[in-house]
């Protein structure tokens, strides 16, 4: 072997030895850095005894929360907990959600009872939401005028013992004066007739206006199918409206899942 080759193999040797002490140092601080981390969501949550039941593990950053809690809304507020620790990157929520198994029929009423008040003396005649449980896992969906309809339903369903878990497809209402004007008409138009102002009298069980580029939908339900034509009728009459869809339920017909 040359004297070049020889140069060139012992620098080549050389890199290797470096490289391999660069990985080596970065496995070590980036051990140190996850044992920080690690330290830290412990300590907040043994703070918490809600949380006695949770365990976390951390590996490039990423903590893993495991074990059990009693209600979902915990599972929740664990996680908020832990991605709020210094440095952590993400936080994957693998936590279970044990508490009292509660029938799906059972739990949906209970739901739709208390999500009936969602809002109420504010903006609810605006909000449409819907329920469905399987297994303890609710799906919540409709329309929402602000989004804050949609938060304290959420929050609602999560503080729920017997939730297992929440699927949330909630459409927040884009942000248009046209369209709030329309809502506005139509909610004047419908509550005003005679056979109609009934349903502003109780707040949990308004006639629900969705408004949405123009077109408009009302939900809910009403006593009778007279009640259903003659709201369809007044919100037909406004001007501007691009469309309008009846989806009324009349009660005698209709579920305990929409809000």
């Amino acid at each position: 072997m040359t004297g070049t080759s020889l140069v060139k193999a012992a620098g080549s040797l050389l890199a290797v030895g470096l490289l391999s002490a660069t990985l080596v140092a970065q496995t070590a601080a980036a051990t140190r850095y996850d044992n920080q981390i690690q330290t830290a969501v412990v300590q907040k949550l043994a703070k918490k005894s809600q949380f006695s039941g949770v365990k976390s593990n951390v590996e490039d950053g990423i903590v893993t929360l495991t074990g059990t809690v009693d209600v979902y809304q915990r599972k929740l507020d664990a996680a908020k907990l832990a991605r709020k620790t210094a440095s952590v990157q993400g936080v994957r929520n693998l936590i279970t959600v044990a508490g009292p198994n509660v029938a799906d029929e059972q739990l949906e009423q209970k739901l739709a009872r208390k999500l009936a008040y969602v809002r109420v003396n504010y903006d609810n005649t605006f909000d449409y939401f819907t329920l469905g449980v399987k297994d303890g896992v609710v799906t919540l969906e409709g329309d929402d005028l602000t989004g804050m309809g949609r938060d304290e339903a959420l929050a609602d369903i999560g503080s729920m013992p017997g939730v297992k878990d929440v699927i949330a497809d909630v459409s927040v209402e884009p942000v248009s004066r046209f369209d709030q004007g329309l809502r506005l008409r139509t909610a004047q138009a419908i509550y005003r007739d005679p056979v109609l102002s009934k349903y502003a009298m109780d707040p949990a069980r308004p006639i629900r206006i969705i408004v949405v580029n123009g077109h408009v939908t009302l939900y809910g339900s009403v006593e009778n199918t007279m009640d259903k034509t003659v709201a369809g009728v007044r919100a037909s009459q406004i001007p501007g409206a691009f469309s309008v869809e009846n989806k009324l339920e009349v009660e005698k017909d209709s579920g305990q899942s929409g809000m």
